[in-house]
């Protein structure tokens, strides 16, 4: 993922409000539950004077004892005196969720216990600019005021009243609002309301939809999987799922959206015996009646069986989350369903192939999505061989989802799929029609990549790592090192019908001429902006990389086919030195100078996620380190730190894994300083668990990629190009 890119994508998520028609449409919601427990990190609150909003630390408090859709609602707890408050719920923007229903209302459900309707807050609209990592508000733009009483019906559900409040009453405001603000009405007095399902949605006419039918469930240590049929019935909003421990008296635990066929649900209770039973709610949440009940056991699991868990988790993301028509990954989930992320699909294709050698699929379900992925590939727009970094995976056209500029060849995306693809030209080596299709369409793809095209200045020295078919070289971002893209110039270097000079590797990767001096300076340190370091840190020494090496994900993507073991150049060994890297990430969280809630010696790993405030890329430095943890960095560090990974994967799972454990295993990343925790699997970060773990259990991986006897003579030309 390109660190120079990531800024642009907060611009790219509100440059299209509405869908496209072959796009998923998202509801606008602003609140229906809080993976975190205490407060909601997506609010704020203020008061003055004699009034008063209950808070935490500045934000609303989640409560979980009651709710409208399980598990949790906000509580509103306030004083109506001399003065006024406000509570404010943000809209959390999610990569790619960015797509939405065309609204005509704003709805909530509220539980007003005891509180008279005189003292229900009031409402409006705000479209808030605000400061970078700051709840400063840099511009607003607010609607009229709305008094909630007037626009409760007679719907009520369990003593919750449905509040819905046509647009159009806010008064002349245009555009999708950012935040919706509860205040004070002009009445004395105390009250509390809890607020649940916060949503801008258009009419939806009532639909009768059939009750669901077939489940399973699967028990593991701390969690039970729940799964049910894909649902294809666009009138489902939610399926409700409900849990007993003695198959009588059932609570309900949770809701999920159709997207996903599974619910995990992390009961903390290893050695008991759970039943399940879901239902479905339609966009009035009406509910079916439930389907049957299932049963499921969790059980104590050793080291063994937790590292398959997390390896079959994360791969799922490649095989249940893929996008269908091409098999190939996408970007994030949830997110924008039709596009794919190229360098996350090779990363996928080498988690399938565990997924076949470890049986959570069988080989000749990898082989069908195989020959679907390659026939995808081969039939997709390539520039001069090259693939965009996202394409759309019904019709093979590229997603400038960068902005315009970034049509067109991707070189590093590029590289990662054909570190996928390589490997599994090896692992599918039967004898039959399927496997030699495989292994044909893998070299046609691979020989047809002018790796050399993208030496723009055709000098023999840096790769570029984009090209626009109709702006050209605009981005001329070169490829230098240290960083993710060792992968591009070995494979380069290694090709049989477009190669580069293997000088290159020294001239551009490892550059030592100004330019590349300069562009090292995004270390904001003289540190390694030589290419070779040398200096201690932590009490390590590194001898190759930026700063003290920068986020971990600089030693993971262009290794997971790569051998580190065997790439040594005139510098260093680059197991050793990735090792090290994981080592001062590892001592760096273990000291944990700024404090951070939770970061430790079993709760580690700094690398590129999502965070608070977007995507981002933070490093082990005091400067650079804002508390977000992802587990892709302890859990992909498995070859090089693995008694230090498995503390992390046991912590993670066993005393955070109620927030931090998902459907695909590990969600992308945390922040406990914020009491914020990822939405989203992210397709760069679930694979890199899979692969590297069975790197470190087997080596599968290493061995496929490195039996290539093209990269066998591309490294032979690195180490002539050495002496």
């Amino acid at each position: 993922m390109k660190i120079i890119l990531s800024n642009i994508i907060l611009l790219s998520l509100s440059a299209s409000l509405f869908a496209q028609l072959t796009e998923r449409e998202y509801d606008y919601i602003f609140f229906e539950n809080s993976i975190m427990p205490e407060y909601y990190f997506y609010t704020s609150a203020n008061y003055s004077g004699g009034s008063y909003v209950k808070n935490i630390r500045g934000k609303l408090p989640v409560c979980e004892k009651q709710f409208f859709t399980p598990p949790n609602s906000l509580e509103l707890k306030f004083t109506n005196g001399d003065g006024n408050w406000e509570a404010v719920i943000s809209f959390e923007k999610i990569r790619g969720a960015d797509h939405f229903k065309r609204p005509n209302y704003l709805s909530f459900w509220i539980l007003p216990a005891d509180t008279k309707s005189d003292l229900y807050p009031e409402v409006a609209l705000s479209i808030q600019k605000k400061g970078h990592r700051t709840t400063a508000i840099k511009e607003e733009k607010r609607s009229d005021k709305l008094f909630i009483g007037e626009y409760t019906g007679e719907i009520e559900k369990d003593g919750w009243k449905f509040v819905k409040i046509p647009l159009k009453d806010f008064g002349d405001f245009q555009g999708l609002p950012t935040d919706i603000i509860f205040s004070n009405s002009t009445n004395k007095g105390a009250g509390t309301i809890l607020l649940d399902q916060v949503e801008l949605l258009p009419d939806m006419p009532e639909q009768p939809i059939p009750a669901p039918q077939q489940i399973t469930a699967k028990g593991y240590e701390q969690h039970v999987d729940v799964n049910w049929p894909p649902i294809e019935n666009e009138h489902v909003k939610y399926i409700k799922i409900y849990r007993s421990k003695d198959d009588e008296h059932f609570e309900a635990i949770g809701i999920q959206r159709p997207w996903f066929n599974r619910f995990t649900d992390y009961t903390g209770e290893p050695g008991q015996t759970f039943y399940y039973r879901i239902s479905y709610l339609d966009f009035q949440y009406n509910e079916t009646s439930s389907s049957r009940h299932i049963k499921a056991n969790t059980h104590l699991m050793n080291d063994e069986e937790l590292l398959d868990m997390v390896q079959e988790a994360s791969f799922r993301y490649y095989w249940e989350g893929a996008e269908p028509n091409s098999g190939l990954a996408r970007e994030d989930i949830p997110g924008r369903k039709n596009m794919i992320a190229t360098g996350a699909s090779g990363f996928g294709i080498m988690a399938i192939i565990v997924g076949a050698e470890r049986n959570y699929i069988s080989r000749e379900q990898a082989v069908r999505r195989l020959i679907k992925i390659t026939g995808f590939l081969k039939s997709c727009d390539k520039y001069h061989g090259a693939l965009s970094h996202f394409m759309d995976g019904t019709t093979g056209k590229a997603i400038p989802f960068f902005g315009s500029r970034d049509n067109g060849g991707d070189l590093v995306e590029t590289s990662f799929l054909f570190q996928g693809l390589l490997a599994a030209r090896p692992y599918f080596d039967k004898d039959n029609e399927e496997e030699k299709e495989i292994r044909n369409s893998i070299t046609q793809l691979w020989e047809s990549v002018e790796w050399n095209w993208y030496d723009q200045e055709k000098e023999g020295k840096f790769l570029t790592w984009h090209w626009s078919p109709d702006k050209g070289w605009i981005i001329d971002h070169k490829l230098i090192g240290w960083n993710e893209t060792m992968i591009t110039y070995i494979l380069a270097i290694a090709s049989p019908t477009h190669p580069i000079p293997a000088v290159m590797y020294y001239k551009g990767w490892a550059s030592q001429e100004e330019k590349a001096v300069k562009y090292r300076k995004w270390g904001e340190t003289d540190d390694g902006t030589f290419y070779t370091n040398g200096n201690y840190y932590h009490g390590i020494q590194l001898p190759v990389g930026v700063a003290n090496g920068g986020p971990l994900f600089f030693v993971h993507y262009s290794y997971m086919g790569l051998d580190p073991h065997l790439i040594t150049d005139q510098y260093t060994n680059y197991f050793e030195n990735n090792k090290r890297i994981a080592l001062i990430n590892w001592r760096y969280c273990t000291e944990n100078p700024n404090n951070h809630r939770g970061m430790s010696d079993s709760f580690w790993g700094i690398t590129a996620s999502d965070g608070p405030w977007g995507y981002r890329a933070p490093e082990p430095r005091e400067e650079k380190d804002d508390g977000t943890l992802a587990p892709t960095g302890a859990l992909a560090s498995f070859p090089y730190t693995p008694e230090q990974s498995m503390a992390a994967l046991k912590n993670m799972y066993r005393n955070h894994g109620k927030y931090l454990w998902g459907e695909y295993g590990f969600r992308d990343a945390v922040n406990l300083d914020e009491n914020w925790c990822a939405k989203i699997f992210m397709g760069l970060n679930q694979a890199p668990a899979t692969v590297m773990i069975e790197n470190y259990r087997s080596g599968l991986i290493w061995k496929l990629f490195m039996q290539n006897e093209d990269i066998l003579q591309g490294l032979k030309k690195l180490e002539k190009a050495r002496q």
